[in-house]
């Protein structure tokens, strides 16, 4: 029988402790790789086939592209050996046939480990004589044996222990890696990028009480990241991972998916797609429909329904499709400019698209907060496409999420808002946004703080590395009054994103409601550096506040920032508006002119006029009837 313990060079293969060494240090390699280095070595010297590959490690019943996960668990081996290609000293490739290892191999000799004080196996003893009391122990031992397991039978046969429904499967959790462009064109990389977030979109909703998809943000931090599916999977905390690549060339284009379970990194599907660019959706729901059956989901006739459904789309719309998604997704205000004129040429390129208008919606809907847009000018342009986007296919959770956006913040609609919101998640409970914004634009304004965390949470789950879902759920705690946890929470995503100016101006309010001033200073100028501020420019303006508040106190550390309000120059959410300047003159117990300013920002809309029953700095003004008034004409009391 050949050894189970092979050694070439500095390295050990181990089967029995599955494990490849060198130097005695364990070398990280994956399930598939290692299993696939066993097999090349069993078979030194000669000629493993990629069909033998093929069947031995995966199996004939499941299909798998040669081109990419066989090569890939072979550019793993050769990672892990450090062996070079262009000169092998383990691993040689026979063009179109195979590999060979051609290393010289010590088979070791398994160790057999010895009781202490032995020199040698000691021969067995005699077999005792067995006496008659022992005999008779035996015979009722045979019996109360025999006794135990009918009385087991009658139990486990019992109606009360048995189970006649079939087990609910558990909910599982994925996420799809950023594609690898392989066109050799840098230029194209918008397109291997909208495709995976299309891929996250049409995964999400596939079957929401079984299978969570990770949201694109968190998703494409890994974008050129060499890690290893247990770790990508432990840091999601994922069960699976779909990675593929991409190749377009003119109307065509190529997609090889593979999907891997993380716990032991098995591959469990790989297929390839050769598709004319116009059949990219349908593409799609070939995808998504092979996941299906993989994880062993069961997908309801409305999934059924809209995978087979799935149109050929208009390639020149769908282009202006990923441009638009890929300058959304600088979410600059230039970005937001480009991003609705090419969602706009993809609907005027074709009117039933509706994934368009639904990203239509969203950047119209969020133009106010980063495109520097008036929510007059823009939310009505949002329900509208929210509204087409329905139209043309009411299963879209983002058109519902969008149109309930608007209800809440511009049309002060809630029991509109509760519906659309409601449904949204109800359609993909992996949209992070989805719960974000039921969470900060419904919950919280109505005061349901503890729902109101629970749904930022799910919303982290979904998107750990989304920064403006970590700062929300510090705004979240604030608006709750836990001040500490808001602490704690701003400080973590200020770990994870040091360099997002709303984090270090949230802070700063933080602590102006916590009587820390020094430090609301020191936040304030972090946010201005990071916001693009000239350095000189923000050192006096933190002198100035230090010094304002030296002579005057916190009256005098407001004045200052209602100064500095009147500049164009300042970072988000820095008093620079209506709401703002509310704010500032409600801190200078100035009530008429807080009243002046809540009636301009509520004539104009803006954003944050849902939040007028829980921002702390208005508690001097509840007693106000004017207040009362105002609550009543947003809708936030009856």
């Amino acid at each position: 029988m050949s050894s189970e313990n092979f050694r070439f060079e500095d390295f050990e293969l181990d089967r029995a402790a599955y494990q490849l060494r060198r130097a005695g240090q364990a070398v990280h390699l994956e399930r598939i790789p290692l299993e696939l280095l066993f097999l090349l070595v069993e078979r030194r010297g000669q000629l493993l086939t990629r069909q033998e590959i093929l069947e031995r490690i995966w199996g004939k019943e499941v299909f798998v592209d040669v081109d990419n996960s066989i090569n890939t668990a072979v550019r793993k081996i050769r990672q892990a050996l450090t062996d070079n290609p262009d000169a092998p000293r383990f691993l040689y490739t026979v063009p179109g046939k195979g590999y060979r290892f051609v290393a010289p191999i010590v088979e070791a000799l398994p160790i057999v480990e010895l009781a202490s004080g032995d020199s040698a196996v000691q021969p067995p003893a005699a077999p005792l004589a067995v006496s008659s009391a022992a005999r008779k122990s035996r015979f009722w031992m045979f019996w109360l044996a025999l006794a135990v397991m009918l009385v087991m039978a009658v139990l486990v046969t019992s109606p009360f222990l048995r189970r006649t429904t079939r087990p609910t499967p558990a909910k599982v959790t994925l996420v799809v890696l950023p594609f690898e462009n392989m066109s050799g064109d840098a230029g194209q990389d918008y397109f291997a990028d909208g495709m995976t977030e299309e891929m996250i979109t049409q995964l999400g909703s596939l079957d929401p009480q079984h299978l969570g998809v990770i949201a694109r943000t968190s998703a494409m931090q890994y974008k050129g990241a060499r890690k290893d599916a247990a770790q990508i999977g432990k840091e999601l905390g994922v069960s699976y991972l779909l990675e593929g690549s991409i190749r377009r060339a003119g109307d065509r284009v190529r997609v090889t998916a593979q999907l891997i379970q993380t716990n032991d990194q098995t591959h469990i599907w790989a297929d390839s797609f050769d598709r004319d660019v116009s059949d990219v959706l349908k593409l799609q729901s070939e995808v998504a429909r092979a996941i299906a059956a993989r994880t062993q989901l069961t997908l309801s006739r409305q999934a059924e329904a809209r995978l087979a459904a799935t149109l050929s789309v208009n390639p020149e719309a769908h282009e202006a499709y990923l441009r638009g998604l890929e300058a959304w997704n600088l979410r600059s205000r230039e970005g937001f400019t480009r991003s609705i004129a090419e969602f706009n040429r993809a609907v005027a390129l074709d009117s039933n698209y509706a994934l368009a208008y639904a990203a239509l919606a969203r950047a119209y809907s969020l133009a106010p907060v980063s495109g520097g847009a008036s929510a007059a000018e823009t939310m009505p342009k949002a329900r509208d496409a929210a509204t087409r986007a329905l139209a043309i296919d009411d299963t879209l959770a983002e058109g519902h999420t969008i149109l309930a956006f608007v209800k809440a913040h511009f049309d002060f609609d809630w029991p509109g808002a509760q519906r659309e919101y409601r449904r949204g998640l109800e359609l993909n409970p992996s949209y992070a946004y989805g719960h974000l914004f039921y969470s900060n634009s419904y919950l919280s304004p109505f005061g349901r703080h503890d729902e109101a965390i629970a749904e930022m949470k799910k919303a982290i789950d979904l998107d750990p590395f989304s920064s403006p879902i970590q700062s929300f759920l510090g705004r979240t705690f604030l608006w709750a009054r836990r001040y500490d946890e808001a602490l704690a929470q701003f400080q973590k995503s200020i770990q994870i994103f040091a360099d997002f100016p709303l984090d270090h101006e949230r802070l700063a309010h933080l602590y102006t409601y916590t009587g820390k001033f020094e430090d609301a200073t020191a936040e304030d100028s972090r946010a201005r550096l990071l916001s693009g501020e000239d350095p000189q420019a923000v050192a006096a303006k933190e002198n100035a506040l230090k010094q304002a508040f030296t002579t005057g106190g916190p009256h005098g550390y407001w004045e200052k920032l209602l100064e500095f309000s009147q500049s164009p120059a300042n970072p988000p959410e820095a008093y620079n508006n209506a709401w703002g300047r509310a704010i500032l003159y409600t801190r200078l117990g100035d009530k008429e002119r807080a009243f002046e300013s809540l009636e301009k920002a509520y004539a104009e809309r803006q954003l944050p006029m849902t939040e007028l029953g829980i921002e702390p700095a208005f508690d001097l003004l509840r007693s106000d009837p004017r207040f009362e008034n105002l609550l009543r004409r947003v809708g936030l009391v009856q």
